[in-house]
């Protein structure tokens, strides 16, 4: 027991992709800029939305929140992943590996919440269009939007204050590139039931109720774009919601690809890569998704470049 509390207040070492040594300076290179994307094609959402007066509606509203959610997830593993690829200082203190845990967790958590909230918009907005001002003030996607992030942090506490009293005493080496829930498990020496009890309750409760939402939700709206009988009218009513149903689509799938597999196909090499898909692919590709798909935000970009081009 003394061996973990000494592991514990001397920090982890985060093996990254020690593996392939002789890739570490090409792997910075293309982390580098999938961040760089990441930042700047999330922040240009953000600044379109805040420029645009007419895009000051409850969608952009949560779309500007899902940017910041992207933006802050990114931020909170790859430039740790950079400094380590960069300057081969793998350490990480325990209370920045807890810290770090939570923030992640937490983060999407919220996205969970979020795109169930956007779904909801949605149906509203196409199921009872006479009626969308009335029950999606902006003050009301303000309140939803609170509580996405207050349950999204609040969700995580149990995971980070658990994890944070166990002791890792088998090793301090974390055969990943950030500080997850299984990778932490698999160095503890202490018993686990407690945290696989809550990582099943917390998934019920909160992944599983926000999946049914959002489920339910595009189960009306296509109910209700089937009944319209104009063929332009349906595919305008569609395009409204092909980009959030796209985005919804990505960010479940690899999130099943990470953590819903069969505990026999758990490895470490396999989690990092499927981890890649989550934390690069998904904030990369919202704001794509949203540019391309959406004819509003599209024709603000193209009245942006023009301006650009003038200057």
């Amino acid at each position: 027991m003394k061996l973990g509390v000494k592991l514990n207040s001397s920090g982890f070492i985060i093996q990254g992709f020690s593996e392939i040594p002789e890739l570490q300076v090409p792997i910075f290179g293309i982390f580098l800029l999938l961040y760089i994307l990441i930042i700047c094609g999330n922040l240009t959402i953000v600044v379109v939305v805040w420029k645009t007066p007419h895009l000051h509606t409850p969608m952009y509203h949560f779309l500007i929140n899902l940017s910041f959610i992207d933006i802050a997830s990114s931020s909170n593993i790859l430039p740790k992943l950079l400094a380590i690829l960069c300057s081969q200082l793998s350490t990480i203190s325990f209370v920045g590996c807890i810290t770090q845990m939570y923030i992640f967790i937490s983060l999407s958590c919220t996205e969970i919440i979020l795109l169930a909230a956007m779904a909801y918009d949605r149906y509203v907005a196409i199921c009872h269009p006479l009626h969308y001002v009335i029950l999606m003030p902006l003050r009301q996607c303000a309140r939803l939007s609170f509580i996405s992030w207050f349950l999204g942090f609040l969700d995580p506490i149990g995971h980070a204050v658990l994890i944070s009293n166990m002791s890792f005493c088998l090793t301090n080496h974390i055969d990943h590139f950030f500080c997850d829930v299984n990778p932490l498990l698999q160095i503890t020496c202490t018993d686990t039931f407690n945290i696989s009890i809550i990582n099943y309750v917390e998934g019920i409760l909160l992944g599983i109720t926000a999946f049914l939402l959002t489920l339910i939700s595009y189960i009306c709206i296509i109910s209700t774009i089937l009944k319209i009988k104009s063929t332009k009218r349906q595919r305008k009513a569609f395009s409204t919601c092909t980009a959030h149903l796209t985005c919804v689509t990505i960010f479940y799938w690899t999130l099943m690809c990470l953590y819903m597999r069969p505990t026999s196909s758990f490895s470490p090499k396999q989690d990092k890569y499927f981890s890649l898909l989550y934390i690069v692919l998904v904030p990369m590709l919202n704001p794509i998704i949203y540019s391309l798909k959406n004819e509003d935000v599209k024709k603000v970009l193209v009245r942006f470049k023009e301006k650009c081009i003038l200057y």
